[in-house]
């Protein structure tokens, strides 16, 4: 199985270790793959450090709250309680540097607008057409708008581990609910979705399975599992 997700390494890495999962883990979007058990970074695709910054004064001047994430680690210009809502949520250390575009000296591997989701709403389709071609935009969670680069997305990453390990799409079931999973079931040859997933996410599925809050991809697995006998 292997463990596809928007989350830092770091932030995942406890979860993977007690399943037991020792295949490599695609993180940031798929802007990293790491060995859970090395922690090396087999693939790192992070952003030009000329686009994040130009994506920085653009998040900023319109009043968000920005993350940036450099070498695993997370970076805000001051811990404000949206910076505290997402450390929280995943258990993170948060590094409070001052004003991100006069810290940041490398090319960083994401950035995350963080906000209500309406106001994100209207930032993503401002932005979109500004950085086509030059950056992956996509809402994780609907207060999580994230910004990676071009080359980046649950499919790629998805891509790299399948020439590593040697399997194909035709092979693959994958399941997503979130606008940052249309990648990864565009790309797999049978997708599942859980029931609460956004709309467009239900028009790619093959299967729909019970909604988040009953399990559906642990009904999913565990059918599969019975089947084996």
């Amino acid at each position: 199985m292997i463990v596809v997700t928007g989350r830092m390494f770091r932030a995942v890495l406890p979860y993977v270790v007690e399943a037991g999962i020792d295949d490599p883990v695609i993180c940031y979007q798929g802007a990293v793959v790491a060995d859970p058990v090395t922690g090396e970074f087999l693939r790192h695709v992070p952003i030009p450090r000329p686009v994040a910054l130009e994506a920085i004064d653009a998040v900023v001047a319109a009043g968000f709250h920005l993350n940036c994430y450099v070498d695993d680690l997370l970076y805000v210009a001051e811990v404000t309680p949206e910076a505290r809502r997402y450390a929280d949520f995943q258990g993170l250390e948060i590094h409070a540097v001052g004003p991100l575009r006069d810290w940041l000296h490398d090319d960083p591997t994401k950035l995350v607008a963080v906000g209500d989701p309406a106001a994100l709403d209207v930032l993503e389709a401002e932005l979109e057409p500004r950085f086509a071609d030059r950056l992956f935009i996509s809402k994780s969670l609907p207060y999580f708008l994230e910004f990676a680069h071009p080359a980046v997305s649950k499919g790629a990453g998805l891509q790299f581990v399948a020439d590593l390990l040697g399997f194909t799409p035709a092979e693959t079931v994958a399941c997503g609910d979130g606008e940052n999973d249309r990648e990864l079931l565009d790309w797999a040859g049978f997708s599942v979705a859980v029931a609460n997933a956004q709309p467009d996410i239900l028009t790619r599925a093959d299967l729909v399975v019970p909604p988040v809050q009953e399990e559906g991809v642990a009904v999913l697995l565990e059918a599969y599992l019975d089947s084996l006998g």
